[in-house]
């Protein structure tokens, strides 16, 4: 594939053979898509237009919808072009681009998810100085190491892919363009670049979730220190949609490190990648909105606002 790539087209099984079960899939993926979509960019536009929302901890949840817009479009929509025409076909570069883009945001989400836990820590912590370390450059700063870090991490490995050749059979076992299907079908010897994907996702896995558990663990000391059930569960509540939201992440993630039988091995894969590019990015925004009265009010004013504008 070194000197044809442009010319090297890939074919995507997808989910199933079945067309009725297609169609529900189909139904499925595009409600949930643009559920997704709506919920994501509610939080962004309400976090521009209100004050009271311009804190850090809006900022990260406003990049953080940003993030799981754009790792859900990376996927889904492609998808939905393949069910609906047929046309299972991906080009080489095509496959490529989606592989790049969705490392970089699914990865991006992990350290995101550690500097939110880090913002979580400060204001429970460290309430009275919270302005002044959770301060705009500050938070500009970790949004910029977490992409920095991710972009480090995924460049090494995704750079020695593009050396592979596929001289065999050109049918990815999956319903996008994955790492561990795509290695599978290369006729190059893969088992550096098997071990050195391993070993980052390992990597971006313990360290960030090594971070959540420390913030975490100071977190839930202080709360048990304050003297009144009201302060300790008004403490609580700030951080309650974070948890959520971070359990079912890693919660997801746990499934690929299993080691399944070599038959399930790939439905277990579809069945996370289900939940992590469509069922959560379509969850998360309903998560923080629910169990979070300002951005409920800023909500309920937006709505209103439309409802007025309208009328006249």
């Amino acid at each position: 594939m070194r000197n044809h790539t442009s010319q090297t087209s890939f074919i995507l099984l997808g989910l199933t053979d079945d067309p009725q079960l297609q169609i529900l899939i189909f139904i499925f993926l595009l409600i949930t898509y643009m559920l997704s979509v709506t919920g994501n960019l509610s939080i962004i536009i309400l976090t521009l237009v209100y004050s009271h929302l311009k804190t850090a901890m809006y900022f990260f949840l406003q990049n953080f919808s940003l993030l799981e817009i754009s790792f859900t479009s990376a996927c889904i929509p492609r998808f939905l072009y393949s069910i609906s025409t047929g046309d299972r076909t991906v080009t080489y570069n095509a496959c490529v681009c989606q592989l790049f883009f969705t490392y970089a945001f699914g990865v991006t989400e992990f350290f995101l998810l550690a500097a939110m836990s880090f913002d979580r820590y400060v204001a429970i912590c460290k309430p009275l100085h919270y302005m002044t370390i959770m301060n705009y450059r500050v938070c500009k700063r970790l949004i910029f190491c977490c992409w920095v870090t991710t972009l480090l991490i995924i460049l090494p490995p995704l750079s020695l892919g593009l050396d592979l050749e596929f001289c065999a059979s050109n049918a990815i076992h999956h319903f996008v363009c994955d790492a561990n299907p795509m290695l599978k079908i290369s006729c190059s010897d893969t088992w550096f670049i098997e071990q050195m994907v391993i070993v980052c996702s390992v990597m971006v896995f313990i360290v960030t979730l090594v971070c959540v558990v420390l913030s975490y663990m100071y977190i839930i000391r202080t709360i048990l220190r304050l003297s009144s059930a009201q302060q300790r569960t008004r403490a609580f509540s700030t951080c309650s949609s974070h948890i959520i939201v971070v359990s079912i992440t890693y919660g997801s993630c746990i499934f690929v490190y299993i080691k399944p039988s070599a038959k399930d091995e790939m439905a277990i894969n579809k069945g996370v990648t289900i939940l992590t590019t469509s069922i959560s990015p379509m969850l998360n925004p309903f998560i923080y909105s629910l169990r979070n009265k300002q951005v409920k009010q800023a909500f309920n004013d937006l709505v209103k606002r439309f409802i007025l504008l309208s009328r006249n």
